[in-house]
């Protein structure tokens, strides 16, 4: 069922922080069923993910550390959709940053709501096929701590079977694909 557009009332903003990626809000609400309360919500510009896949048909991931989980997450390569920057440019920069490589074929996936208790941030999800490697990858973020990693479809599925680490974002975007991959 498509989402719909059903804004609650604003009736007080109380608190609301830009940060840097995304900003963070406290609003009193009166929700559609009449419910009024104060809610916490991060307002985000979306992302995209691209799930590239090589002609030998591995899966081209990311191993990156994310400071809130105090750790390392397997992770298909994403990034923050920029100002003036569809979701395709966003990812189109974002693989050649990452992982190091163009693609010649783009596929959309589909999106989807992220953690829709508390974010409006959405994922672009695309297939990315006929890859090039590229010489000299642009810089990526002074911040990224990034290892490229290299699956199979079956080995990133028992990576997210045995609790390795795979966050949520590429869990939902490889079920987009898994049809695709296997055709």
């Amino acid at each position: 069922m498509p989402l719909g557009n059903e804004p609650p009332q604003l009736l007080k903003q109380r608190l609301l922080i830009k940060g840097r990626k995304f900003n963070f809000e406290i609003n009193s609400l009166r929700l559609p069923n009449k419910a009024e309360g104060e809610w916490e919500c991060i307002r985000h510009p979306g992302g995209a993910l691209a799930i590239p896949v090589t002609a030998e048909g591995q899966l081209v991931l990311v191993r990156q550390y994310r400071f809130a989980v105090q750790g390392r997450l397997l992770e298909f390569p994403a990034g923050t959709v920029e100002v003036n920057e569809t979701p395709l440019q966003t990812i189109q920069r974002e693989i050649q940053e990452e992982v190091g490589y163009s693609a010649k074929s783009w596929q959309s996936l589909g999106n989807f709501p992220l953690a829709p208790g508390y974010s409006d941030e959405f994922i672009y999800a695309f297939l990315a096929t006929d890859l090039e490697k590229i010489e000299q990858p642009p810089a990526g973020d002074a911040d990224e701590d990034i290892e490229v990693v290299y699956l199979t479809p079956a080995e990133f599925e028992q990576a997210v079977t045995n609790g390795e680490g795979v966050d949520a974002k590429s869990i939902a975007s490889y079920m987009l694909a898994k049809a695709l991959l296997a055709a």
